[in-house]
C-alpha cells in the first residue's frame, strides 16, 4: 500500500530538516510510535503500537541529503520504505512531503489500509510535527551528514556542519556539531 501526504510549515527548510533528523523525538508527534533508537548514522530501531499490537523493527536510512531528502527501508519486522522530501517555499516556509509504502501484515491492517487509516495517520503526524516545530520556532538539534546507498558519505558532513555551526553562531546560538539528540 502507498501513502503520500504533504504539509507546509512556517519555518525555514534547514529548521524543518534538522528537526526531522532528530529521530528519537518522533514519539512526541507520531501517533503510535513509542520509541525510536538511533543505532548509528544509518540505522534506527523502532517500537510502535500498530492496530493495538506492539511492533518492533529496524530501518536503514538509504539516502540523506541535508535540506532535501531522507529515505529509508525497513530491515525485518514491519515491511515499509519511504522518502521525506523538503522543499523551500521561501526563506521562512517549507513544504514537507512523505511518500511511504508498506506491506500490511494481517487482515486488520489490510482493512485499515483500504479505509485510508495510514494516510490519515501520516497526515496527523505531519500536522503534529508542524505544531511542534512552529511552536518551538527552532529545532532541538540537527545532523547535517549525507548518506548514500545506506552508508555515510565521508567528508561531506564536516564541511556542512561547520557551515551550519557558523550560521547558528551568527544567530547568537552555540554550534551544535553532529548532535542527533535533544538539546538541553
Amino acid at each position: 500500500m502507498k501513502v503520500q501526504e504533504k504539509i507546509d510549515v512556517e519555518v525555514p527548510v534547514s529548521t524543518a530538516y534538522n528537526q526531522w533528523t532528530q529521530f528519537e523525538e518522533f514519539p512526541r508527534f507520531m501517533e503510535g510510535v513509542k520509541q525510536v533508537e538511533q543505532i548509528s548514522d544509518e540505522r534506527l530501531h523502532w517500537v510502535a503500537d500498530i492496530g493495538g499490537e506492539r511492533k518492533e523493527w529496524y530501518a536503514r536510512i538509504t539516502r540523506q541529503v541535508p535540506d532535501e531528502v531522507i529515505a529509508w527501508q525497513s530491515e525485518g519486522g514491519v515491511l515499509n520504505s519511504g522518502t521525506v522530501l523538503f522543499r523551500p517555499l521561501d526563506s521562512t516556509r517549507t513544504e514537507i512531503e512523505v511518500q511511504m509504502e508498506y506491506e500490511p501484515e494481517d487482515f486488520k491492517e489490510q482493512v485499515g489500509g483500504v479505509m485510508g487509516v495510514p494516510s490519515r495517520r501520516v497526515a496527523g503526524d505531519l500536522k503534529r510535527f508542524k505544531e511542534f516545530i512552529e511552536e518551538r520556532g527552532m529545532e532541538t538539534g540537527g545532523w547535517r551528514g549525507e548518506i548514500e546507498g545506506g552508508r555515510t558519505v565521508e567528508g561531506s558532513s564536516s564541511e556542512r556542519l561547520q557551515a551550519f555551526d557558523r550560521g547558528r553562531e551568527g544567530l547568537g546560538e552555540p554550534g551544535r556539531g553532529e548532535d542527533r539528540g535533544p538539546m538541553p
